[in-house]
């Protein structure tokens, strides 16, 4: 029987026919396992949004039992009342960045005109004052000033008569020979006088404070001619803030960030106390300075009772160098000059927007009333952890009787923390916050407490309460957060010392002697800064864009095989027709 031939038209359709079959098959499968990429991140699904979250903005991979703390929500202040869970978790996210640093990073190498230190001319003996980092400040300053009056200096002397009668030498709190070692082209440093100068006439010196390099290279320089030994009996602010050759102030840096190191012991159990620390997710360092000497000090007796007032003017008026006897506490606090108390910094930390079970490091010494004062911040933040709390009593057995050995360990657990919040400008949250500039301008939250004891004075007149107190705090603070920023200079108006007193002081921003912008840095630095969100979302993103192509490039081999299948099948139906 003769085989019936198709027409020539349908010879040809036949196989688009099969091609366009199969290949429907094909795509509708793998379309419907596929991901909306154009959901947003609010719908993205818990378990997707938590396994891209187990590595941090900073490259940090997570343990496991930190994950609780990204996915906690943001507190009610915060967060939108209707607003999903992915917005939720957005802004708790945001609580945790690092300002961009812009591409600053620190720049201490000194120029090719920088010499080794010339012949000495004598020996530049130190008596610091103050608690721990009022004397490294001091100690840094000293180290130049050797250098600028071409001294050899004797290992400072740690102030041993202060209000803490801290009986801790050189060695206790510093690694001595790092110091030496780390300074040897820079300054000539001894341990000890020689000992044939151990009984010769010294000329003991209260240098002027906030003093220009011509002051130590006319003035101070001269005394040479007369004795071999200078000893400066203060060593705290003695030279100035601004206005010093870049090499010196250079100097100034390498001695206080990098020179400066503690004893080993030291940075051992501190950075314990930071794994410890971290252990319960990322977290806050809460420089808490509400102790006895601070509030005797300043006068500040807002939120306690008429005997503990008393206790403090008393312990105020007979301390012998405190100047100031006579202050108003009332206008003290309205002038922002108080530290905040604790339940002013719980209710400032909850319109920030952290949520209950923020881990907070309370970096101080023993509080004021102890828990009764505690109360409130405790409520909100139940925790809340120390040194005393993280280490034994071993541990800490060593550096209980030195006050400043224990803020030693504070100071290192500030410095690391993810976000770091002092509830007072002093010489603590100064040295910590140039030092987080320092080292990559890390977040620091430094409250406005000339205006926030205004809105809580609102607050407890039922003024002021809610989502709209927050909104204010949060808008008071966006510009407080640690950016960069160059070093203010002193208040317009003032004069005298009190012109160098209204300056930013220079070890609480090195920012522009020490620190350079790079551009490569700054690509760099961008890269790294993304938030926490920012990159999950982003490495989600990309991760659906591989799938998608992925998808693509599969479906494309599949039409590829639809054709040739389809081709084989036609061939060999019209073989067969």
């Amino acid at each position: 029987m003769q085989r019936r031939r198709l027409r020539p038209t349908m010879a040809a359709v036949l196989p688009m026919l099969l091609v366009f079959a199969v290949a429907t098959v094909f795509l509708v499968s793998l379309l419907d396992a596929n991901v909306d990429v154009s959901a947003s991140p609010s719908s993205l699904s818990t378990a997707s949004f938590y396994k891209l979250s187990q590595r941090d903005g900073i490259g940090r991979i997570r343990r496991p039992s930190e994950l609780k703390w990204i996915q906690e929500e943001a507190s009610p202040q915060l967060s939108k009342w209707n607003a999903s869970a992915g917005e939720k978790r957005e802004d708790y996210a945001k609580l945790w960045i690092a300002p961009s640093s812009r591409g600053f990073v620190p720049c201490l190498k000194p120029n090719s005109a920088f010499s080794p230190p010339g012949a000495s001319r004598g020996y530049l003996s130190v008596s610091t004052n103050g608690g721990l980092n009022q004397m490294r400040a001091g100690i840094a300053d000293m180290i130049a000033v050797a250098r600028i009056i071409n001294a050899t200096l004797v290992i400072p002397k740690l102030d041993k008569g202060s209000f803490w009668h801290d009986l801790s030498n050189f060695s206790d709190v510093f690694d001595e020979e790092y110091f030496i070692q780390s300074l040897e082209n820079d300054v000539r440093i001894v341990k000890k006088l020689p000992k044939e100068l151990a009984t010769v006439t010294k000329t003991v010196k209260y240098f002027r404070s906030w003093s220009p390099l011509e002051y130590y290279q006319d003035e101070i320089s001269k005394l040479w001619d007369d004795y071999k030994v200078i000893k400066s009996a203060k060593s705290d602010s003695r030279l100035a803030n601004n206005n010093m050759p870049s090499e010196i102030q250079k100097l100034r840096c390498r001695a206080f960030y990098e020179s400066l190191r503690f004893a080993r012991g030291i940075q051992a159990l501190g950075k314990s106390l930071v794994e410890r620390m971290r252990s319960y997710g990322p977290f806050i360092a809460l420089h808490l300075r509400y102790e006895k000497d601070m509030l005797a000090f300043s006068g500040c007796t807002y939120g306690l009772n008429i005997s503990e007032a008393e206790e403090l003017t008393t312990i105020r008026e007979t301390t012998p160098y405190w100047k100031v006897k006579d202050i108003d506490p009332v206008q003290q606090r309205l002038k922002g000059y108080c530290p905040l108390t604790p339940k002013e910094v719980g209710t400032f930390l909850s319109c920030l927007g952290y949520p209950s079970n923020t881990p907070i490091y309370i970096a101080s010494g023993e509080i004021y009333g102890g828990d009764s004062h505690m109360a409130d911040l405790q409520s909100r933040f139940p925790i809340l952890l120390s040194k005393e709390k993280l280490a034994s009593a071993a541990e800490l057995e060593p550096f209980r009787p030195y006050a400043a050995q224990m803020a030693a360990l504070d100071y290192i657990v500030s410095v690391e923390s993810d976000v770091f919040i002092p509830s007072y400008s002093g010489n603590m949250a100064r040295a910590v916050n140039g030092h987080r500039r320092y080292l990559g301008h890390r977040r620091t939250i430094t409250p406005d407490r000339k205006t926030l004891v205004r809105l809580f004075d609102k607050v407890d007149q039922g003024l002021l309460q809610g989502e709209k107190l927050s909104s204010i705090i949060l808008e008071i603070h966006k510009k407080r957060q640690g950016s960069p920023s160059k070093r203010k200079g002193p208040v317009s108006g003032t004069r005298g010392m009190e012109r160098f007193r209204s300056e930013e002081s220079f070890y609480e921003n090195p920012l522009p002697d020490c620190l350079c912008q790079r551009s490569e840095s700054r690509s760099n630095n961008q890269l790294i800064n993304k938030s926490i969100l920012s990159k999950d979302l982003m490495n989600l993103a990309l991760d659906l864009q591989d799938s998608v192509q992925n998808r693509i490039d599969t479906t494309i081999v599949y039409i590829f095989m639809c054709i040739t299948i389809s081709s084989k099948l036609t061939n060999g139906i019209l073989s067969h027709l």
